[in-house]
């Protein structure tokens, strides 16, 4: 990623790269913290000593102090269950795959949960940590594989048995920000179908159970939801993908008291009791490591 960088940034390009605003660069200045130089009165930055003052900055919030103790991102009921089993201290705001990114950069938490492909299929979430995090010291750690499909009322009335079947059903609405919102337009589309060949204008579910339940009680008739959630309401479930939720989370909290009490409680037969009893998961690379930043 160092080449897409120019030889020197300018203050705009600085503060994009370290994402912060341009008065802060101006802060950063003037405290003499990082390395710059003047061309006929305008700010340069030279990559190189820029880069390397990032790396230097082993403080995984680089410039605004520590951030709460706060899990962001996407919902995943096996991880909030874990951070509550385990006492590790770690509160949770999920509101999105895209919301805790963008939260987690402004040091509103210290882990933020993600399930989004990438752009060329080739896997899920390192497009996206690397293009915003790439010279950050952040881990991008495996969490679990889960079964993701469509959600349908007892006994399927409407026998859905893949997307194409969903053409003029109500569907669960999701928040822009959620993963499971972006999987399953690019699934309409692998459908051939379009999001306004579906009925999109129930009240918005923000979590996995909030969906299945608009199906349980009738509000909808289907949500794009995993597995566990369908087996938990005794809602029929047909699978289409298999997609990886990670988290996201700098070097510095990875290795703090929190996040590893919840790493050990994920190694007792209790998690992996529950993960098998909840369904549609697959935890053996839980703690594989698949994007180390700067």
């Amino acid at each position: 990623m160092d080449d897409d960088l120019p030889r020197y940034l300018t203050t705009r390009e600085f503060a994009d790269l370290i994402r912060v605003k341009e008065r802060k660069v101006y802060d950063l200045v003037a405290s003499g913290d990082v390395p710059h130089s003047r061309a006929t009165g305008k700010l340069l930055f030279p990559r190189d000593a820029v880069l390397a003052w990032i790396e230097r900055s082993s403080d995984a919030q680089l410039l605004d102090g520590e951030a709460p103790a706060v899990m962001l991102g996407s919902h995943d009921p096996l991880l909030e269950w874990a951070i509550r089993e385990s006492r590790c201290g770690l509160a949770c705001l999920f509101d999105g795959s895209l919301d805790g990114l963008s939260r987690f950069a402004r040091h509103e938490g210290v882990a933020a949960g993600l399930h989004v492909p990438n752009e060329d299929g080739s896997g899920w979430n390192t497009d996206r940590v690397s293009s915003a995090f790439g010279y950050r010291p952040v881990v991008l750690m495996q969490w679990a594989q889960r079964s993701r499909g469509l959600v349908l009322a007892s006994g399927n009335p409407a026998g859905v048995r893949d997307v194409a079947g969903l053409r003029g059903l109500r569907v669960v609405r999701r928040q822009d920000s959620a993963g499971s919102h972006i999987l399953f337009l690019a699934a309409l589309r692998d459908a051939g179908l379009e999001p306004h060949d579906v009925i999109m204008d129930g009240p918005m579910m923000r979590d996995e159970r909030e969906a299945a339940q608009a199906v349980f009680t009738g509000e909808a008739d289907a949500a794009f939801g995993l597995e566990m959630a369908a087996r938990q309401s005794r809602l029929d479930f047909v699978p289409v993908c298999r997609e990886r939720f990670d988290i996201v989370i700098s070097r510095r909290d990875f290795f703090e008291p929190a996040f590893q009490t919840l790493l050990a409680f994920t190694r007792t037969p209790a998690f992996h009791d529950k993960a098998q009893a909840l369904g549609g998961y697959d935890v053996t690379g839980l703690g594989t490591v698949h994007f180390n930043g700067a």
